[in-house]
């Protein structure tokens, strides 16, 4: 099945890290940073099935090779904090074979990124673990015409309603930054994620093949769905070799409760659009509850069995029938009508439910991910700088997701959101129970079902039934 996963980051200086490390580890080539001396070695490391380095027609040739175009990144920033180059990981379809899903990342790459001004060094990573992935490295600084490095920025001064600068009491002039071009931009991300949904799904139909992916979540779909959780590659595995996991049995109960969600709405439809059909016929029938009685009258089962199940049959009909107060078929219809618009409240009510409860595991997710990995941040900060780089690469994993953690909390904590995991856990608790008794009233509305559909049942038989004897009638006249 064709996965979507599409994130971005940025490598920073100041968080230690260096575009020539992470472009060696992609790669798994030896490069050494010539800023500050220390040699990357992934020689040993296994897994990377293709790297490629892409760059628009006026940059230098040289850059073609991976250690020159990231040793001139590193040269060219100075600061300590420098942005040095963006890293986009993308999941590719499993579905299509390797000389295809290297066609697909290097046209998106070059239509997407290289024909903006942007150098890209790829690679393809596959460890036969069913998740094939690309690493797409960018370059953030701007090319100029001649093959230079450009500004990431300008000074744009601020002009007063006579088109006249700003005077400052330091003698200068009122001004602020803009970037010199619009890869930094908010919506940037979102064309980026929206172009490699198009790609994807261009060469799966292509091929032939029923998959498709899409960037957006269900509810900018539109789609009153509960999304399953990922399982990531070590779940996957697990499930594979035929042993349960907790992510596992989640998704299937998750997958049943679509399912349940998809029948009755099918189900529902159909009998509301018979239903209709009905009350604009002429009314030339005898009532419903007539109907019921004939057919029970006609029915002559020759076991017990038979008998007793006829019976508690006809039981549940008129039972709903005198529930609900409905004798005609302008009643029935309003019944159903009634059910029709309670499922789509109930569908509402249970997909707005999961959005919460899926947004609190992530709450709980991260946070557990900051209390796993926070010990190897501290151990990184206590380390001399010169062994820290070490450090970093042996625990690159635990300290990415230790970033990732913080980054998450310091925006819930920026958003007026407090940092309260107890909370979390109780309120997903509550929202659970809340989903399954919603869904409890989702089963009981198919019973109702159920009964609807044996008196559409009836109703037809008796109307074939009326036409057959009309029919001889005829006959004998």
């Amino acid at each position: 099945m064709a996965i979507y996963h599409y994130s971005i980051k940025i490598i920073k200086r100041s968080q230690g890290r260096s575009a020539v490390a992470a472009a060696a580890y992609r790669s798994g080539q030896k490069l050494t940073n010539e800023w500050d001396g220390i040699t990357h070695d992934y020689t040993k490391k296994g897994g990377v099935a293709y790297s490629k380095i892409l760059l628009p027609v006026h940059a230098p040739p040289e850059f073609s090779d991976r250690s020159t175009l990231w040793n001139s990144v590193e040269k060219i920033e100075k600061s300590r904090n420098a942005q040095l180059a963006r890293e986009i990981e993308i999941a590719l379809p499993v579905e299509i074979n390797r000389s295809s899903q290297i066609r697909l990342v290097r046209k998106y790459v070059k239509d997407v990124f290289v024909s903006t001004g942007m150098c890209a060094d790829f690679s393809i990573h596959d460890k036969g673990d069913g998740n094939p992935h690309a690493h797409i490295m960018l370059t953030i600084r701007p090319l100029k015409e001649s093959g230079e490095w450009g500004a990431k920025c300008r000074k744009e001064y601020v002009l007063d309603g006579h088109g006249q600068r700003i005077p400052l009491p330091n003698g200068g002039f009122k001004s602020h930054r803009v970037n010199t071009t619009d890869w930094n931009d908010p919506g940037k991300a979102e064309v980026w994620r929206a172009a490699w949904t198009d790609a994807c799904n261009h060469v799966l139909e292509q091929m032939g093949k029923p998959e498709r992916i899409d960037h957006r979540s269900y509810a900018r779909q539109g789609v009153q769905k509960v999304p399953t959780v990922h399982m990531g590659v070590a779940a996957t595995q697990i499930e594979r070799r035929g042993l349960i996991t907790e992510k596992g049995t989640v998704n299937r109960e998750i997958v049943a409760q679509n399912r349940l969600l998809k029948e009755i709405k099918a189900r529902i439809t159909r009998l509301y659009n018979w239903s209709k059909q009905q009350v604009t016929q002429p009314e030339q029938k005898p009532s419903i509850w007539a109907q019921l009685q004939q057919a029970q009258n006609a029915i002559r089962p020759a076991t017990r069995y038979g008998k007793v199940k006829a019976l508690k049959e006809s039981a549940a009909l008129f039972s709903f029938l005198q529930k609900n107060g409905v004798s005609s078929m302008q009643e029935l219809h309003a019944r159903v009508t009634a059910m029709q618009t309670e499922y789509y409240g109930l569908r509402g009510e249970i997909a707005a439910t999961a959005r919460q409860i899926d947004e609190l595991k992530k709450r709980l997710s991260m946070w557990k991910q900051y209390a796993d990995n926070k010990a190897f941040h501290r151990r990184l900060a206590a380390l001399r700088p010169r062994v820290q780089e070490e450090f970093r690469d042996a625990h690159s994993v635990e300290l990415a997701l230790y970033d990732a953690s913080v980054r998450y909390l310091n925006e819930l904590k920026m958003s007026g959101e407090k940092i309260t995991p107890k909370h979390w856990q109780a309120e997903a608790e509550r929202l659970t129970a809340h989903n399954g008794e919603l869904y409890q009233k989702m089963k009981a509305m198919r019973t109702d079902i159920q009964v609807v559909e044996k008196i559409r049942k009836t109703a037809d038989e008796f109307a074939w039934s009326e036409k057959s004897k009309d029919r001889g009638r005829d006959h004998e006249r």
